[in-house]
């Protein structure tokens, strides 16, 4: 592991502290979880954003619009 610093204000600061005592966990425990989610939902957001632009650079076609009915759910 490599030791880096950072610059948090004071609010933030002292909010990271309460969350790492009430997590049971130090400091870095907590910035490094922290990262490790911010990394996570970045990832996702990127996978999202390829679809996005994957779907509205190839809409629907004829074809694809046939299997909605293929799969949708029976009529009760």
């Amino acid at each position: 592991m490599e030791t880096i610093q950072i610059v948090l204000d004071k609010a933030l600061l002292q909010a990271a502290d309460r969350a790492a005592r009430r997590t049971r966990q130090n400091r870095s425990a907590l910035i490094r979880d922290a990262v490790r989610e911010h990394l996570r939902q970045l990832d996702i957001r990127a996978l999202e954003e390829r679809d996005r632009n994957a779907y509205t650079s190839h809409p629907e076609t004829e074809e694809s619009g046939l299997w909605e009915g293929e799969a949708a759910c029976p009529p009760e």
